[in-house]
């Protein structure tokens, strides 16, 4: 898999994350837990995505 093609996978796991956050935060009776979770695995992709960017 080339580099830009892994950082696209990345950047369209990242939307995903985001929209699931959109999602769960306005479901009833959401969990802060999940919530807190899926925030977290956003994070970390945005800085593997930065990390990616700047060495390319």
């Amino acid at each position: 898999m080339s580099l830009s093609s892994h950082l696209e996978e990345l950047k369209r796991k990242h939307q995903d994350l985001s929209d699931r956050v959109e999602e769960v935060q306005r479901a009833p009776g959401s969990s802060d837990i999940e919530i807190a979770e899926l925030k977290k695995q956003k994070l970390r992709l945005k800085e593997e995505i930065e990390r990616l960017s700047v060495s390319a």
